[in-house]
């Protein structure tokens, strides 16, 4: 071994240790040394490109992976990672050739199987997808990312039954904090005759409304007691679903026994054994408090109500595609005659709803919005709801409030299935898909279009009454 070898690989050393102890700048000085030493070691290109990524010089970070690919093709990590990189910046091809060629030095890497996967059905090349990740499966029966990617592929197509089973192999850090916490073991589909169950929390506040609906399906299951743990701004609405018991924040305290089991709700539909015609789609089954809802009834102007969301919460992954770039967007409605434009936006762009597009009359409420029991307040007062994909669609939707969703062509969540402009999980829900290679402005204006249509049919004699709990 040559000494600047030698030497190179105690910087590589001292650079794993670094980054081991949370020292990123450290470790990546130490792996710039040791390449100015051995410019084509492999372990230090490789996690000096990993940290160039994490801190956001994908560009270099690029390069550091196609150094250490070139100095070992057959390093397989390598290329997982560069892939990745390449993906979240839509380089379909580059990445689909990268992944094959890694796999001609690698025809056995799972992860490498799956990940190719994973390209594939953000192509909407379902079949093939399906295929690589059960030759993951059948190279590593436990890789669970790949069964995990294999539900996701079968859910969207609507394979409900293997879907579900495939999706409880997935891992989170909330997932995992739970199955620490609770003192009973995580239900698997045991018969709950007299037994207390308690519902944990996962993922956004969506996926949370869209799952929860299973609580009075425990309850037919025979569950005594259900108790459902919820993000803070949930509890008061959750008060209102079937079957359920008690709720509790996530915030609060919740205690760790007084249960018989403990599950999640997205694993609700495998364990109650739901399929694509059996889920339970009794709506509503959330409800907006009266009081609540009558106050906003006496503050609303008269005419056809139609709340507006065009931003969701931008950490989500697939976030620049699912919201829309600004609300200047959904300008092509002002030439919608007769509607009353209410912002239900939160967050990131609700101060866009205060300089609305010129001729879009839109009242700014987002801010007044505390919890998700304002919001159902709110939406049973409005005639429709317009959003992208995100929570306040779900919340609509479980309260029977009319709403359309705006979907992305890319990367279009499983739950709104593939090619349908209608869901099994909310029965009147109209889907809003963007054509082949994306873009909003064929979407807006097939809105436009439905809205001008709609309005110009009989209006009903009078608004229906508003449906809600009196607590």
């Amino acid at each position: 071994m040559s000494a600047h070898l030698s030497q190179a690989e105690t910087w590589l050393f001292q650079g794993n240790q670094r980054m081991e102890a949370g020292d990123a700048a450290g470790a990546e000085d130490c792996y710039r040394q040791a390449l100015q030493l051995a410019p084509e070691l492999v372990e230090a290109l490789a996690n000096l490109g990993y940290l160039l990524e994490r801190r956001g010089a994908e560009a270099e970070a690029e390069q550091c992976y196609r150094r250490a690919l070139l100095a070992d093709p057959s390093c397989a990590q390598v290329a997982l990672n560069l892939g990745v990189l390449l993906l979240r910046h839509k380089r379909f091809a580059e990445a689909e050739a990268l992944y094959r060629q890694a796999l001609e030095q690698a025809p056995v890497s799972s992860a490498l199987w799956s990940s190719l996967g994973i390209l594939l059905a953000c192509l909407k090349r379902e079949d093939e997808a399906e295929r690589c990740h059960r030759t993951a499966l059948e190279l590593d029966p436990t890789d669970a990312r790949a069964r995990f990617n294999l539900g996701y592929v079968l859910l969207r197509r609507g394979r409900f039954e293997e879907g579900w089973a495939c999706l409880e192999a997935r891992t989170s850090p909330a997932l995992e904090r739970q199955a620490a916490y609770f003192s009973c073991p995580r239900w698997q589909g045991e018969p709950l005759d007299d037994r207390a169950i308690v519902v944990g929390f996962e993922a956004g506040h969506g996926d949370m409304i869209q799952f929860c609906r299973y609580t009075a399906e425990l309850k037919q299951c025979g569950a005594a007691r259900v108790s459902v743990v919820c993000h803070p701004g949930l509890t008061g609405l959750f008060g209102s679903l079937p079957g359920v018991d008690e709720v509790l924040s996530f915030q609060g305290e919740v205690p760790a026994s007084g249960w018989d089991y403990w599950t999640l709700p997205m694993s609700l539909p495998h364990w109650c054994q739901s399929h694509r015609h059996g889920i339970p789609a009794a709506i509503p089954y959330l409800s907006a408090n009266l009081g609540q809802s009558a106050a906003w009834a006496a503050r609303l102007p008269g005419g056809f109500r139609v709340g507006l969301v065009w931003k969701g919460n931008p950490y989500f992954e697939n976030d620049a595609d699912r919201s829309l770039p600004s609300l200047a967007t959904l300008a092509p409605l002002a030439a919608v005659s007769g509607v009353q434009w209410v912002s239900l936006q939160k967050g990131p762009g609700e101060d866009e709803a205060l300089a609305a597009p010129k001729g879009l009359s839109l009242l700014a409420l987002g801010d007044e919005l505390s919890d998700f029991a304002d919001t159902a307040a709110l939406l049973a007062n409005l005639d429709l709801v317009i959003s992208v994909d995100t929570a306040v669609a779900h919340l609509a939707g479980a309260l029977g409030t009319p709403c359309w969703v705006l979907l992305p062509d890319y990367r279009t969540d499983w739950r709104w299935l593939a090619e349908r402009s209608d869901t099994p999980w909310y029965p009147g829900m109209r889907l809003f898909r963007q054509p082949a290679g994306g873009g909003w402005e064929a979407v807006i204006a097939a809105v436009v279009e439905a809205l001008q249509t709609q309005l110009a049919e009989p209006a009903p004699t009078a608004r229906p009454a508003l449906a809600g709990s009196a607590a």
